[in-house]
């Protein structure tokens, strides 16, 4: 009578479950191959959260305590969670900023000026050697303390929201290891991004505050302890994701739109309020830091504000002529990114086989990435010839130090090397010349060409080491490359400028990778700061994602299929109109009765993984079986640890609030459970008797057994359930509704 899914996630060797078995892997399993199987970390359990509220007696003489003062502080803490996620996720993306453009930058400064001795092998050897010492840190402290804060925390947060929570993704240790990794890594030079994991600290920070802090480290907070709910901490940990994005790219509507389009399985207007509120505190902070900067405080932090690329032209004028070549990169960018995620799933399963093998593999795969990627960086631009500087230069060339569009490298004086000024720099600065305006004649062909080659493949094979890491600036780069190159292409048979192609460019590859639309026109629009290309973004956008589709998944549910997180799919496949509820249940029924012997208690608890269980009265408390409702694993054991025990089988009347608290059935942080083998009953107490009826959820959802499949899994996404209790149309046939082995 109870659906939940008690069994295991797959390997990631194999598919997620199709159909029916998709809909009934919502409950508590064990992933074969943890939520970090990437970098190789060992198997861990994963349950399911649960977003019903469980109207039991309890809960309503819980309720009928609050008073207004209560109702009123409940609302006020979730806007003042909501304000205090801003400003942590805020501070957070512009320290996370600010640390690797002087990390960076000072690295960069330091080797110029060794090239500027002609002390070339000196400066790769200190440029390879700053690399390989940043990475490496970064990989320790990942493999060691936090192995949940690799990669980019995208997939692991959009599976939380799905209703998935795996042990550790948003502890206070992945969250410290998720920043100052992140910072280390993509200093390294490394062919990362920084946007994914400020998405994951984001919803780290949610988590953390929705919980009430930390008791492990003592950091705790009793009087916003109200979220003792999925549910809520759910909403907060959108508004967390959302903040990533905003803190990300200095975009909040773009981060308020990822949150609904990418990683919210649901969503209702008031937490479309509390994310939009969220964002607009994360904008305020940045301008607020990035003000503070201008003053030249920040040492070698960029001009021009947090990862703005302002692209604005006022003589941004597009006619039909200019329609099909935005057509050509949409299709470009739709292959590109199709063929880039099924790349990246194939280096990511060798990955994976490669770190399983222990902590030395991992921490060498991520040496020999970082080796590689040094050579690179420094190596190919030897092979551009050095170019002129021009005469309508609007900045100094050739650039000498950390950035600038006239990389001097180991170009005589009045030179410089266009393709230095792409590999040698940070991502931020290389997509900012990509995306400058007024610079057609800085690049040549083949350095475009050579850039993009390097540049797909070396994303695709610095993501999945033991790093934090993210997808988003690689893709942005990767696709502007290639973008200008059509642009240098076209000439003059086009109306736009080589840095517009290189922003449709990128649109197309993020498009065709991350198949998201609305979002990433908006926050490409917000990067930019060019609103008139917004019909081309759009187009762009939309031919790309479509092509894609035609090849395979977005990388992100790659990942998550990789991961082996159980995802529930927001749609139905076709054949599950033809098969009822009532086709895919299995028993035997796992049930109470409604004043239950602690000893089946105790068996049913310890020979099942079952989280929730039918509650059926039976005469003589009832002249027929009645279903009473469903008790969950969580409140037996709460009863079993109070010796809430009756010695004889009696219905309680008595007001259960004078034993209990509400606190004792509390929704305890990230993975924090209490197990029956913590449980000490004696031989006696065995023997004695529990009431189940005041504890039990009189109100859960139920659907006759001839409901369609696809129906039954509508109803369980969209409300959030975890348990969803199928009944028979008659009374003399018990059913339940398990997972399919």
């Amino acid at each position: 009578m109870a659906t939940e899914a008690d069994e295991e996630a797959p390997p990631s060797s194999q598919p997620l479950l199709d159909g029916e078995q998709r809909l009934l892997l919502h409950g508590s399993a064990s992933n074969t191959t943890s939520q970090v199987a990437i970098v190789g970390s060992n198997v861990c359990p994963i349950e399911s959260l649960d977003y019903e509220i469980i109207e039991n007696d309890f809960f309503k003489q819980n309720w009928r305590g609050h008073g207004k003062v209560q109702n009123l502080q409940y609302v006020f803490m979730k806007w003042t969670l909501c304000f205090f996620v801003g400003i942590f996720a805020g501070f957070t993306g512009f320290c996370n900023n600010l640390a690797i453009e002087n990390i960076a930058g000072l690295k960069f400064v330091v080797t110029s000026n060794m090239m500027l001795e002609r002390k070339y092998a000196a400066a790769f050897a200190v440029f390879a050697a700053s690399n390989f010492v940043l990475l490496l840190f970064s990989s320790l402290i990942t493999t060691f303390i936090a192995p949940a804060a690799a990669g980019s925390g995208i997939p692991e947060v959009k599976a939380y929201l799905n209703g998935v929570d795996a042990p550790g993704i948003f502890s206070l240790r992945t969250l410290v290891v998720k920043i100052v990794g992140s910072i280390t890594a993509v200093s390294s030079s490394l062919h990362v991004g920084k946007a994914g994991p400020l998405v994951h600290t984001g919803a780290c920070i949610a988590s953390l505050l929705g919980q009430g802090g930390s008791k492990k480290y003592g950091i705790t907070w009793r009087w916003i302890r109200f979220f003792n709910n999925d549910r809520d901490r759910c909403d907060l940990v959108t508004c967390g994701s959302a903040a990533g994005i905003a803190a990300a790219f200095r975009a909040p509507v773009g981060g308020v739109l990822f949150a609904l389009e990418e990683m919210a399985s649901w969503w209702t207007s008031a937490l479309l309020w509390r994310s939009f509120f969220t964002t607009v505190v994360v904008a305020i902070v940045l301008r607020a830091m990035t003000d503070l900067c201008k003053s030249g405080k920040c040492g070698l932090f960029g001009k021009g504000g947090l990862i703005m690329f302002d692209v604005t032209s006022t003589n941004v004028i597009y006619h039909l002529v200019d329609v099909p070549p935005v057509l050509v990169l949409g299709v470009i960018g739709g292959i590109l990114g199709s063929l880039y995620n099924f790349i990246l799933e194939k280096v990511l399963r060798t990955y994976s086989f490669i770190n399983r093998k222990g902590y030395a593999y991992r921490i060498l795969l991520a040496c020999s990435i970082s080796i590689l990627t040094s050579c690179c960086l420094f190596g190919l631009p030897w092979l551009a010839p050095c170019r002129p500087c021009p005469a309508d230069a609007t900045e100094a060339c050739p650039t000498i130090g950390r950035s600038g569009n006239y990389k001097k490298f180991q170009c005589p004086p009045g030179h410089y090397n266009d393709l230095a000024s792409l590999f040698f720099n940070t991502n931020d600065d290389a997509i900012r010349n990509l995306f400058s305006k007024g610079t057609d004649t800085e690049f040549h062909y083949i350095s475009i060409l050579v850039f993009f080659v390097a540049s797909y493949f070396l994303g695709i094979f610095s993501y999945g080491v033991a790093a934090p890491s993210g997808l988003f600036m690689p893709a942005i780069l990767t696709g502007a490359s290639y973008g200008r190159l059509v642009g240098m292409l076209m000439g003059s048979h086009s109306n736009l400028n080589n840095g517009l192609f290189a922003v449709l460019g990128a649109a197309s590859l993020l498009g065709g990778s991350m198949r998201m639309t609305v979002s990433l026109c908006v926050i490409l629009l917000e990067l930019t700061n060019n609103l008139l290309l917004l019909p081309m973004i759009m187009l762009v956008l939309l031919v790309s994602k479509t092509v894609a589709d035609t090849f395979n998944q977005n990388i992100y549910d790659i990942i998550m299929k990789l991961k082996g997180f159980p995802y529930l799919e927001a749609h139905a496949e076709p054949y599950m109109r033809q098969l009822t509820v009532g086709d895919v249940v299995t028993g035997p029924l796992q049930c109470f009765n409604g004043i239950e012997k602690v000893r089946n208690i105790v068996h049913v608890l310890k020979t099942t993984g079952h989280h929730g269980f039918p509650v059926i009265d039976e005469p003589p408390v009832s002249y027929d079986p009645v279903l009473s409702g469903l008790v969950l694993r969580d409140h037996l054991i709460v009863l079993l640890k109070k010796k809430a025990f009756l010695s004889t089988p009696i219905l309680t009347r008595s007001d259960v609030t004078k034993q209990f608290s509400a606190n004792d059935f509390a929704k305890r942080g990230s993975t924090k459970y209490e197990t029956i083998d913590n449980i000490e009953v004696t031989e006696e107490e065995m023997d004695m008797f529990i009431d189940l009826h005041p504890f039990t959820n009189a109100s859960p959802y139920t659907v006759l057994e001839t409901m369609s499949l696809a129906k039954a899994l509508i109803l369980f996404r969209k409300v959030g359930l975890r348990h969803l209790l199928v009944v028979p149309k008659t009374s003399t046939k018990i059913m339940s509704f398990k997972s399919l082995s």
